[in-house]
């Protein structure tokens, strides 16, 4: 069905490194399911690089839109008053799309982990108190 792919997987990729989801843009009628795009990769390494240096992009552009969101004036209402529910939506608008980027690069948009210790490992004492304990002295 898809005997040219080059227009295809350009038009995929310019969509994909402006934030589009691979699932949305193959919605479109002209475009292949999401299995033939993932099979087309799978089969040549350049296709494979082009989408995940788009994917790449992509989160990129989703992270500055979230800055366009949060530094967009909240509407008033017709008293001139803040639209409490308008701030509301832009803020899950924005908590979403930082979900969404940290579970995509978790490298990159993650919650730093970090592993903390208290307390000290005196490891000589824990094996002299071991060979105490299992001779019965």
């Amino acid at each position: 069905m898809f005997k040219d792919r080059e227009p295809i997987i350009d038009e995929i990729c310019q969509r994909l490194s402006l934030g589009e989801p691979l699932a949305q843009i193959c919605r479109d009628p002209h475009m292949p399911g999401v299995t033939a795009v993932w099979q087309w990769a799978k089969d040549d390494l350049r296709v494979s690089e082009s989408i995940a240096q788009a994917r790449i992009e992509g989160f990129d552009a989703i992270a500055a839109h979230c800055l366009d969101i949060a530094d967009a004036p909240p509407p008033s209402t017709q008293y001139g008053t803040t639209d409490g529910g308008a701030v509301q939506h832009a803020k899950l608008r924005v908590e979403t799309r930082l979900k969404l980027l940290a579970k995509w690069d978790p490298k990159r948009y993650g919650d730093k982990q970090q592993v903390e210790h208290s307390g000290s490992i005196d490891t000589a004492g824990a094996i002299i108190a071991a060979r105490k304990a299992r001779s019965g002295r």
